[in-house]
């Protein structure tokens, strides 16, 4: 799993505690957690950087590993703690008492708890890190080569579809896994909320998840959330035949507010994730969206070709 990667340094600016973005719970771009701390591990590179100390130095400073530093910075470990954050500030010659306590506070929010650990007996740890992104993402733009986007089914289909992919799961556990799904959405009607462009294939609205009604349903739902002005949707049609995503299957690429943070991809699995952020990475799978949107329908028509398909159902 990659969460971050030196090769973007063209996408992070000098940001040090109490200057540029902020990074509390209340900031515009989600505040989530693990988000946070991917944030704080690029202020503290940055910091040590500015202040010319090797990992090793950093780490003899509060007494760990350079790995310990790697990781920190890496947003690969659970909590940052406390006293380390405020020696490590202080060894990188952070003085200003204000911004040694914004930066504390701001580790404070990163080591809570999303709203989604309540989810946790339903939800894989891999996941986790998604739901985090989605929730501090300005802009989610995605490739579905096979379903509805989970932020944008509704109750019935996100049920016959997890019914179907866990067929095993006692109906308990499937209920929680679509409440999940339903709570996420929350997301596309709070206050600036992201910008969701969404390229599906046809054969997304092809598949009869939960049979014709649910599907009906479905498809009256994607052309009311169509309508918002922060959501774009396009149909992949049949009849384009081979286009730029046909190997890759469905993708997710993030762009956030937090000048600190990269675009990151992210490619799902049956039993894990990947999340790309090194921009040569990034690029290829960009590119591929602004293919693929220019050969779909344009999305002043995407109406129509949904109201033609909910009428074969």
């Amino acid at each position: 799993m990659l969460l971050r990667s030196a090769d973007d340094r063209d996408r992070l600016r000098p940001c040090i505690p109490g200057e540029g973005v902020g990074v509390t719970a209340e900031t515009d771009w989600g505040g989530a957690p693990s988000v946070l701390r991917m944030i704080l591990g690029r202020q503290l590179e940055e910091l040590r950087s500015r202040a010319g100390l090797t990992y090793e130095q950093a780490g003899e400073a509060i007494g760990v590993s350079h790995s310990t530093i790697r990781r920190m910075e890496a947003a690969k470990v659970a909590r940052l703690r406390l006293a380390d954050a405020e020696k490590l500030l202080q060894t990188y010659g952070v003085t200003d008492q204000q911004e040694i306590d914004t930066f504390l506070k701001s580790v404070r929010e990163a080591n809570k708890r999303g709203w989604w650990h309540t989810y946790r007996d339903v939800l894989p740890d891999w996941f986790a890190a998604y739901l985090s992104l989605e929730q501090a993402a300005l802009q989610i733009r995605a490739y579905e080569a096979e379903f509805v986007p989970g932020l944008l089914q509704t109750e019935d289909y996100a049920r016959a579809l997890l019914s179907a992919g866990n067929p095993h799961s006692p109906g308990e556990a499937t209920e929680r896994r679509v409440a999940l799904r339903m709570r996420r959405q929350e997301l596309l009607s709070r206050p600036s909320p992201p910008h969701v462009w969404i390229v599906m294939d046809e054969t997304v609205l092809r598949w009869p998840v939960g049979g014709s009604r649910v599907m009906r349903a479905q498809i009256d739902h994607l052309i009311a959330m169509n309508s918002l002005p922060h959501v774009t949707l396009q149909v992949m049609p049949f009849s384009n035949g081979p286009h730029p995503a046909m190997r890759a299957g469905a993708f997710h690429l993030f762009r956030f507010r937090a000048p600190e943070l990269p675009d990151i991809v992210y490619l799902s699995g049956l039993v894990g994730a990947v999340y790309l952020d090194k921009t040569e990475d990034v690029v290829v799978y960009r590119e591929a969206l602004d293919r693929l949107g220019a050969q779909s329908a344009p999305a002043r028509k995407t109406e129509a070709v949904l109201g033609a398909i909910r009428k074969e159902l």
